[in-house]
């Protein structure tokens, strides 16, 4: 794969944690800070006896957060269009680290992100996930919509906690052909105290309502399906009272219901296209929702919800 460094590791699992090649559309990284490829072994060694000396006990330590991993009792959520990275006030720059930025200030731990440029020669070929996933100590999982500029262009996931069985579905657009390609990217998140969850990221299709309807019952299919907790966020392309939300809402309950703030564009919002939603069986409930009042880094407003999780595990 294009853009791997030393300090990678790269997983592609199955739900039967069979390891299979990698493909050029479907891949999951953990990133991992590039220094942390280049370790002095002896020192290591001299650090691991100095703790069995001691007997001082030792944290297990979240990825490239250097936080010890504690029992989780909410989860921030964010959905973002990034919009390949370019404010819309700069015409043809790409700032990656302002996007980064904003998700590093919500301090969030799982971001569902859309209009993701992958070796994209207008976004100077970087793989916008990965990069994103290094700034942010954060594991990634990118799933290809089309092929676009010598690159590939979709939607992907950031998590701060382990992902697996990542996979990608491809979204019917069977009313409007034509229409650009679209999917929808959802993995199993591994949360410190036991739990998991099932998280998704999609971008539905911006010219058809009819697409968009078809769109979310292949969605809404997938979820009903689905025994684990099953939070949804991205870009829709729809309003509130549309027939797509609506069929939305029979197996998603929205995080924001009345009174909320508009998301696009971001200068002056005036309509609601982005969501974040969880599936109706689940036993999660939202502590808050907010548009974050960002204006500089995409064309979007991200918005960002905060989970309670159920104190149990949620058995699969």
């Amino acid at each position: 794969m294009p853009g791997l460094t030393f300090g990678d590791r790269l997983y592609l699992e199955t739900r039967d944690k069979q390891v299979m090649h990698l493909t050029a559309d479907d891949y999951i990284y953990e990133a991992i800070p590039e220094t942390m490829s280049d370790f002095n072994p002896i020192l290591l060694l001299l650090g691991c006896l100095f703790l069995l000396t001691t007997c001082a006990p030792v944290a297990r330590q979240g990825i490239g957060n250097g936080q010890p991993e504690t029992a989780q009792t909410q989860l921030r959520v964010m959905s973002y269009n990034i919009h390949h990275a370019n404010p819309p006030s700069k015409k043809g720059v790409i700032d990656l680290e302002a996007i980064a930025a904003v998700i590093r200030k919500e301090a969030v731990d799982l971001v569902a992100l859309q209009e993701v440029d992958v070796n994209i020669g207008r976004s100077g070929n970087v793989n916008q996930a990965e990069a994103l996933a290094k700034m942010l100590g954060m594991h990634f999982y990118f799933a290809r919509a089309i092929d676009f500029g010598g690159g590939e262009y979709g939607v992907a996931i950031l998590s701060r906690y382990p992902l697996t069985d990542a996979r990608k579905v491809p979204l019917p657009e069977e009313a409007e052909p034509k229409a650009e390609d679209r999917v929808v990217a959802f993995a199993t998140v591994q949360i410190p105290n036991g739990q998991r969850i099932r998280f998704g990221s999609t971008h539905l299709d911006v010219l058809s309502s009819a697409n968009r309807l078809q769109q979310v019952q292949t969605i809404n299919t997938i979820a009903a399906a689905d025994e684990v907790p099953f939070i949804l966020a991205g870009d829709f392309n729809d309003f509130p009272d549309s027939p797509a939300i609506a069929a939305l809402d029979r197996v998603f309950q929205r995080t924001c219901q009345t009174d909320c703030e508009p998301t696009f564009p971001q200068d002056t919002p005036d309509r609601i296209i982005d969501y974040i939603v969880f599936s109706r069986t689940s036993i999660l409930k939202v502590l808050s929702h907010q548009v974050v009042p960002e204006s500089y880094a995409s064309d979007h407003r991200p918005v960002l919800a905060v989970f309670e999780l159920p104190a149990a595990p949620v058995s699969r």
